[in-house]
């Protein structure tokens, strides 16, 4: 179960995935071993540091490497892994709507608006995500810095960044996604190798 929440002309959900199976029923590979992590170009999940705690587990979610978002098997019925569009869609929403930190309606300074008011590392840079955490996530978004698993398997950056998959490939061994960094004001967008494993939210469109 997990919470949504409206977006535009989008329902996003507000944790990150946490699934252990694939919407087939199918269990989706947990690795904790970094040289097996490292060798992999077929899908599977860990936790950060590869916690066995339930609470961390919920709070954060799983990471996965892109090869199980590949797979277009990750997300129930309704719902979809978004795409590189789907992300721009949500971003451009929110630049235009006036949840810029500082109120502008161009460029991408929203990286606050969805960014938790917990868990981020400090920054002294006014409309980085660190900055200031009390006026964090207006839209509800609530992004924790979940940190991510390097393509070698070991692990990084948790409380510095969040970075979620987007469903859309770049090339061969790469694909899209979007990164918030607690030093930063922005969600930017990265190209990374498909054997990280990042966060994944789930979105599906308005049904009226």
């Amino acid at each position: 179960t997990y919470t949504v929440i409206i977006i535009g002309s989008q329902v996003w959900t507000v944790e990150n995935l946490r699934t252990t199976k694939y919407n087939d029923g199918t269990p989706i590979p947990h690795v904790t071993d970094n040289g097996q992590w490292a060798n992999l170009t077929t899908g599977a999940y860990c936790f950060y540091d590869n916690s066995t705690d339930p609470a961390e587990r919920e709070k954060w979610g799983a990471l996965y490497n892109w090869y199980a978002v590949g797979t277009g098997k990750l997300a129930p019925a309704g719902w979809r892994v978004p795409t590189d569009e789907d992300w721009t869609t949500l971003e451009n929403y929110l630049i235009a709507n006036g949840y810029n930190w500082d109120g502008t309606t161009t460029g991408n300074k929203i990286g606050k608006s969805l960014a938790a008011k917990t868990d981020w590392a400090s920054s002294g840079t006014p409309g980085a995500v660190g900055n200031d955490l009390a006026s964090n996530n207006r839209t509800g978004f609530s992004a924790l810095p979940g940190g991510y698993r390097y393509y070698d398997g070991y692990f990084y950056s948790q409380s510095n960044n969040g970075i979620w998959w987007s469903a859309t490939e770049s090339d061969a061994s790469r694909a899209y996604g979007r990164v918030l960094n607690c030093s930063n004001g922005n969600l930017s967008r990265s190209n990374s190798a498909k054997k990280y494993g990042f966060s994944v939210r789930l979105v599906r469109d308005i049904d009226y």
